[in-house]
């Protein structure tokens, strides 16, 4: 019986309102597994995968860089900044996303550009070992 609400949010749009028997969430500090009635807590997420568990129903897996996770009375909220269901992932478009963001740390005239770029890089290549 699914108890806990769960919503995952990101600037774009809503990606998961519903109640779920559990998540699982990337935390900075390691990963959390959330339950109904789980203590409050407010962390927050490396990038990673949310995994989504409802009896009756596949998990759906959500990649998740960075962001927020409120758990409360009222259920589990993550607010990400950038969210992807793995689902609608394309293996091809994404290694050539990193060639273009490696090519971008070459370029890079600046310590700080380089350093955003090489960021960029780091996320897309855990994006590609979520898959």
């Amino acid at each position: 019986m699914a108890g806990l609400h769960f919503e995952l949010v990101s600037p774009v749009r809503l990606l998961f309102s519903g109640d779920v028997d559990q998540v699982i969430i990337p935390g900075t500090e390691g990963e959390m597994t959330i339950l109904a009635s789980h203590a409050p807590v407010l962390s927050t997420l490396k990038p990673g995968v949310v995994t989504v568990q409802a009896q009756g129903q596949a998990d759906q897996r959500i990649f998740v860089r960075g962001g927020f996770a409120e758990v409360n009375p009222a259920g589990l909220t993550v607010l990400a900044e950038v969210a992807i269901p793995m689902s609608e992932l394309d293996a091809g478009a994404l290694a050539a996303q990193i060639k273009n963001a490696e090519d971008d740390v070459a370029d890079a005239r600046s310590d700080e550009s380089r350093r955003k770029a090489a960021e960029n890089v780091a996320h897309l290549k855990e994006l590609q070992a979520a898959l």
